[in-house]
């Protein structure tokens, strides 16, 4: 497991471009028949990734759960959401199988013991994507469809920024502790994400971006408002933002990214907005 400590704004101006890099990007998330994990002790998120290809995986698959958690199994104070990007495939919890297409999320509550990953086709493996925040209690693990979704409309064309906000792990369709996870999809034409951008003060958060065309990249914008900085990312790509940052993109083409929040709370337009003559 790789561990990422927390980086203050004031240390962060020094920062080089490789420096930023290995702070806060996260890469190489779908290897076969692995797990792949990054604890960040911002509000303690773990981002994880899994491609099972002819195997069945356990989400503990070589992570030393007492080490890097000092619980007895990975959810025993977490919970989790896992979206499947990749072909179809299941994960079956504590014994109950879930079916997964693209783009569909599974909510997996604390408590959960035994967690499992396996794809339908060998040819076409199933691409799970995860995050996990320290949970208090146990809700309800549920399945939520693309088609479910909650859909929030937002941008025009016009601004370059025309998306579509699918909440999935929010308030409005089921109860968690404190992860928030959502998917947003830009249109052909718009390539602005997150404009004007903001910040939460009360929160971090975690974009995965994805169908980002071949030879194409987003420029991901984060650091404060008045001092900006970029880190260019590929397809598939995760980036963890601390609240003290910006979280915003541009894109060489239009793509979809997966967001995921953690922290004091799950209000949806608590940010503190930044105008965006006011970048720097």
């Amino acid at each position: 497991m790789d561990i990422r400590y927390s980086c203050n704004q004031r240390d962060f101006k020094r920062y080089t471009t490789e420096e930023t890099r290995n702070e806060f990007l996260i890469e190489n998330l779908y290897i076969p028949n692995t797990v792949t994990a990054v604890y960040s002790h911002v509000d303690r998120m773990v981002t994880l990734g899994c491609m099972p290809v002819d195997e069945v995986v356990s989400i503990d698959k070589g992570i030393d759960i007492w080490a890097n958690f000092g619980t007895q199994y990975f959810l025993e104070r977490r919970e989790i959401g896992i979206f499947n990007i990749g072909g179809a495939g299941s994960i079956t919890a504590d014994g109950v199988k879930y079916e997964l297409g693209y783009k569909d999320c599974l909510y997996i509550t604390q408590g959960t013991k035994e967690v499992l990953f396996a794809s339908d086709d060998a040819k076409n493996p199933a691409k799970f994507y995860m995050v996990s925040a320290p949970a208090h209690r146990a809700y309800e693990t549920k399945l939520i469809k693309i088609a479910d979704a909650a859909k929030r409309p937002l941008g025009a064309l016009e601004t370059s920024n025309k998306r579509v906000i699918n909440q999935f792990i929010h308030p409005d369709v089921l109860p968690t502790c404190q992860l928030s996870m959502g998917m947003t999809v830009l249109e052909p034409g718009s390539v602005w994400n997150t404009m004007p951008a903001h910040t939460h003060e009360r929160r971090m958060e975690v974009y995965m971006y994805f169908e980002v065309p071949e030879n194409n990249v987003v420029f991901h914008m984060m650091g404060e408002g008045n001092e900006t900085r970029h880190i260019v990312m590929q397809n598939e790509q995760a980036v963890i933002s601390p609240s003290w940052s910006i979280h915003s993109g541009a894109g060489t083409s239009n793509y979809t990214f997966i967001w995921a929040m953690g922290g004091e709370n799950q209000a949806f337009d608590d940010m503190d907005n930044i105008p965006t003559t006011s970048l720097r």
